[in-house]
């Protein structure tokens, strides 16, 4: 029996919380949006004979960011399985706001972090002095930080490498792989390597941090139907930067039903020692132990 930990992972309840995000005419704008609007739980995860859900991590879906200690107490009445939760936070609140916030969520034994989603706001954001105090008050209540944004975005990555200097208790775990760019068929090989050696570079200050750890997971965000070579180059790059101690195979669910169902991912993460130089004892760190580690889950 193979045990996995998923560190990147989503539930909806639709009639409780808010999800903003999911709503028809709210932003992103994609298509196929309809399909996550579902009520999404453990008896989604669906998982083949021989592969076993020892855990999860529950990473902050809009449930409601106003109040996001909701979240975590539906599910902390509602989940089976062991877990862990990614709380949402707004990292702009003033000092006061932000601490009674910290305070509430840390009322739940499930928080061990937190996230404010950077992404193109991410320079601005960690240019604040507040948004630096805030993620200082974080590591001294030794709460993770979960980092969504692109690792190409280097104005931003200097920023940040100057709060990871003087903040070296900050844990940082950066999600789906700092968003890395996509295998295209445009013609133009040199902007494609450009933007990859941009990403790259982004992902390499990061890796110098000890503090600091990586997800690969959100392929389905970059294109619906990736290719599977994109998708080994980005873990092989991480493993690269980070070492086999510092990265994370996740699923992104229920995103990930945007390109492949559950069990496909994890069967094709779980025989990776088929495709590259990974040994048994890696899948496993890179499946489990790493996600356990990081998140402080005991199973």
């Amino acid at each position: 029996m193979k045990h996995i930990i998923d560190p990147h992972l989503h539930f909806f309840e639709l009639n409780q919380g808010h999800y903003q995000w999911l709503r028809e005419g709210n932003a992103p704008f994609w298509p196929d949006k309809a399909k996550l609007c579902h009520n999404f739980h453990e008896d989604a995860l669906m998982l083949s004979q021989g592969i076993q859900l020892a855990g999860f991590v529950h990473i902050e879906a809009g449930f409601d960011n106003d109040q996001p200690w909701r979240e975590i107490a539906w599910l902390e009445s509602s989940c089976t399985l062991p877990f862990k939760a990614v709380a949402g936070i707004d990292l702009t609140l003033n000092e006061d706001a932000f601490i009674d916030q910290i305070e509430a969520l840390t009322n739940h034994q499930s928080v061990v972090g937190c996230r404010h989603i950077l992404d193109e706001e991410a320079c601005a954001l960690l240019s604040q002095t507040k948004v630096q105090n805030n993620l200082a008050y974080l590591a001294s209540q030794q709460l993770s930080f979960d980092l969504q944004m692109s690792l190409s975005d280097l104005p931003a990555i200097y920023k940040l490498l100057e709060i990871l200097k003087v903040l070296p208790t900050l844990s940082l775990i950066i999600n789906h792989a700092g968003w890395p760019p996509i295998e295209t068929n445009t013609d133009n090989e040199q902007q494609a390597s450009l933007a990859w050696q941009e990403w790259q570079t982004g992902l390499v200050a990061l890796s110098k941090f000890e503090q600091c750890a990586i997800k690969c997971s959100g392929w389905e965000m970059a294109e619906r139907t990736y290719k599977e070579s994109w998708q080994l180059s980005v873990i092989n790059t991480c493993l690269e930067a980070f070492g086999d101690k510092r990265v994370m195979l996740a699923s992104n669910f229920p995103l990930v039903l945007f390109s492949k169902g559950y069990d496909d991912l994890w069967q094709s993460y779980l025989s990776l020692n088929n495709k590259t130089q990974l040994n048994q004892e890696q899948i496993t760190a890179l499946t489990h132990s790493n996600a356990a580690y990081w998140y402080k889950l005991k199973v």
